[in-house]
């Protein structure tokens, strides 16, 4: 069911449909954990989280067993049906407190500064409106709350970015649930107002084929303690 807290945004309830995507991620994602060691980024990407954490675009919900101990909740929004089904299968077989809900990041059904933690993997490539959702994840998150990011984005030398814009007009967003291969992650954080931590471009796979979609970031960012109250609207 989804969340519903008063004052909370109102969204409609599959604000995302891609079935046929959704079912292709699914099986890529899974066999992507060993083969292209996404397991152990996720590993690395939430090691050390506590508190309550609200996960966007929890896709199938490969996060959820990666989670420490030291967190008390984890609030899981993922606007596609397909995919959420598998999250709550995947929330039953964590060892944290996992709440699936639907819900669009441009319009989190939940209280303003609510939890210590935000995880967003893999998100930021595909939603309508990078701003917006980076405002509605700041708004969530308590004064000097966290963001953890693994997303991948621009890179490369000229031809690439020349290829990752190209893709970007075409054919790669209809065939890939709305993924776009040329946003900057860390230029987005920034503009929303989120105070940079310590990140690292990486390259997914690590060896292999240099794809359109290898170039990757990972890190944390912090909302700032006390923050311009019109900032994020």
């Amino acid at each position: 069911m989804p969340l519903r807290f008063p004052g909370a945004t109102e969204v409609a309830r599959d604000p995302v449909h891609h079935p046929l995507f959704a079912r292709c991620y699914a099986r890529v994602s899974v066999r992507a954990e060993t083969r292209t060691g996404m397991g152990a980024v996720r590993e690395r990407l939430l090691s050390g989280l506590s508190g309550r954490v609200i996960e966007i675009g929890a896709g199938n919900g490969l996060n959820f067993a990666h989670y420490p101990s030291t967190v008390s909740e984890v609030v899981a929004i993922e606007p596609e049906r397909r995919l959420r089904q598998l999250a709550v299968e995947a929330a039953l077989r964590s060892e944290v407190p996992v709440d699936v809900a639907p819900g669009a990041a441009e319009a989190l059904p939940v209280k303003s500064e609510a939890y210590d933690a935000a995880v967003v993997s893999l998100v930021l490539c595909s939603v309508r409106d990078v701003p917006r959702a980076l405002a509605e994840v700041r708004r969530v998150l308590r004064p000097g709350g966290t963001v953890r990011f693994f997303e991948h984005g621009r890179g490369g030398g000229r031809f690439m970015r020349f290829t990752q814009r190209a893709l970007d007009r075409t054919v790669w967003p209809p065939l890939s649930g709305g993924c776009h291969l040329g946003r900057d992650p860390i230029a987005a954080l920034r503009r929303a107002g989120f105070d940079l931590g310590p990140y690292r471009r990486t390259m997914m796979p690590e060896t292999g084929p240099v794809l359109p979609t290898s170039y990757c970031v990972l890190g944390m960012a912090r909302r700032p303690e006390s923050a311009d109250p019109a900032a994020g609207r």
